[in-house]
């Protein structure tokens, strides 16, 4: 330890000084030995039952001295071999400790970028700085505009429930959310049962879960307002100290920002997804001798993948599906208009695809013409099981049934947009009695994340793979395909693609 001279000079930058409320001249006035160095030797405060404080003081500085007793005129107030400035470097170092502390976890949290995770990590990193083991966080933003969710650490969601069960007004969550008496900032209520006025049903679920005390915060933003509350449960009577409190209200401020930003940005894909939906198909059509199904998993991004199935004139069916390029609003309206304008084409001359698509191609190079597509469309006479189909640089149907699990062949064609002018040939097929015909979009195979021939042979696998007690319910079959393929893949958040299916299946 160095020895330190009573004339100190502390440089603390401005970081330190800011995030611990205290300027220079502060920390002199408070540490520095101007005539009572008694002060400088006042030990840390002691340790509360029940919790283990995960943010220690530094291991390389020595323990604070005991406060010494008023020294008598013309002595020495300080005990032999005590440096003056041992408090005061101690003092900082942990500043520097808990300052450290909390750029790690700010850090961890920055790099969540889904609601969810986010919020697990605000609860995990409150609960190692207030020393809980457990807790609960509610997310309940103040203009009622969603979304609303409870997670727990080291709760089931039957403790959960137990929780719920209790008056709202009697949990420091549902003051602080309701606007309650004290329920402005922090409520601590370090021994439960000791309370006179706590309801008796509070009383019996914390007996039940086991805990004796609590700590609660608000969650609130800047801009957003009141976003929810978390709250951290003791196994005994304890309270976080004085330190420990200052540092979580620190990183709740943080966190309470970085959660409104991320709340907007669910609002965001939610809205989205709610137009895709809106601009598909709200019900399917009924048509005799083929059942039809449909799946549709929007990405996070939102993008323009799409299907219909429309009646068409002499008991016939049109079945589409296509892709749209890019993502976002944009994607999703020029999905929309796509669509409306293959359904009047498929009624004016639904029986040549290849007619509809060349005029839908025109339509998309001459409205559109920075942006592409794919599309297949397909032509049913289900009295006949008869398909009639086209696609311009989609993805081939697959033919699923008793006695053969195969890929229709189509031939080779540029997406809509990508040419002067688009044709292809159409290709016909007929159906068994019982098979079903799967259209599907290039999200079904991206999601994989595998090369293009390993991803058809996942698809092909997966469809062989339905079992026969499914295959009369196409919509049993495309969730059967959905598992099978994507059985870990259908809520990333990263890179993901729609997914479309339409399943049809003759009788």
């Amino acid at each position: 330890m160095l020895d330190i001279s009573l004339r100190v000079r502390v440089h603390v930058e401005t970081l330190l000084a800011a995030q611990n409320d205290m300027g220079v001249c502060d920390a002199f006035q408070q540490y520095a030995p101007v005539g009572k160095p008694d002060t400088m030797n006042a030990p840390h405060p002691p340790k509360v039952a029940g919790i283990d404080s995960t943010v220690p003081s530094p291991a390389h500085t020595v323990a604070p001295a005991p406060a010494a007793p008023c020294a008598p005129s013309g002595a020495t107030a300080t005990e032999p071999g005590t440096a003056p400035g041992a408090v005061l470097q101690d003092r900082l170092a942990g500043w520097v400790s808990d300052l450290t502390t909390l750029h790690e976890l700010t850090e961890r949290l920055t790099r969540t970028d889904a609601l969810d995770s986010a919020l697990k990590e605000v609860l995990h990193a409150g609960a190692s700085l207030v020393g809980a083991r457990r807790g609960l966080l509610v997310l309940e933003p103040g203009d009622g505009l969603g979304p609303d969710t409870t997670i727990g650490l080291g709760l089931g969601r039957a403790d959960l429930g137990h929780i719920e069960t209790v008056p709202r007004s009697s949990l420091p969550y549902g003051r602080i959310l309701d606007g309650l008496p004290g329920g402005d900032g922090e409520i601590a209520q370090p021994d439960l049962f000791a309370e006179d006025g706590l309801h008796p049903r509070h009383r019996e679920v914390a007996a039940r879960l086991g805990y004796a005390a609590s700590y609660a915060l608000p969650l609130s933003a800047g801009t957003a307002g009141r976003l929810g509350a978390a709250v951290w449960l003791y196994d005994e009577p304890a309270e976080p100290v004085e330190r420990q409190r200052h540092l979580v209200g620190l990183y709740a401020r943080h966190a309470a920002e970085h959660l409104a930003r991320l709340v907007e940005v669910e609002r965001t894909r939610a809205c989205m997804a709610t137009i895709s939906e809106e601009l598909l198909p709200s019900r399917l059509p009924r048509v005799a001798g083929v059942q039809l199904a449909a799946r549709h998993r929007t990405g996070p991004r939102g993008g323009g993948d799409w299907y219909d199935a429309l009646p068409l004139p002499d008991a016939a069916l049109g079945l589409a599906v296509g892709s749209v390029t890019g993502s976002g609003p944009s994607a999703i309206a020029a999905m929309g208009r796509l669509r409306a304008s293959l359904r009047a084409y498929a009624v004016m001359e639904g029986e040549d695809p290849v007619a509809v698509l060349s005029d839908l191609e025109l339509l998309l190079r001459l409205t559109e013409p920075a942006r592409s597509a794919t599309a297949l469309f397909a032509y049913c006479e289900p009295a006949l099981r008869k398909i009639t189909l086209a696609g311009a640089g989609h993805s081939p149907p697959l033919l699923i049934g008793g006695r053969r699990t195969e890929y229709v062949e189509t031939s080779l064609s540029a997406p809509l947009g990508m040419l002067a002018c688009w044709e292809a040939p159409s290709v016909e097929l007929t159906a068994e009695p019982g098979e079903t015909v799967l259209l599907y979009t290039d999200g079904l195979l991206q999601r994989t994340g595998e090369t293009v021939d390993r991803a058809f042979a996942r698809l092909h696998a997966a469809a062989a793979g339905v079992p026969r007690a499914l295959r009369a319910d196409p919509g049993a079959v495309a969730d059967h395909i959905l598992r099978t393929v994507l059985p870990d893949r259908l809520d990333e958040t990263r890179g993901a693609e729609d997914v479309v299916l339409l399943a049809a299946r003759f009788e």
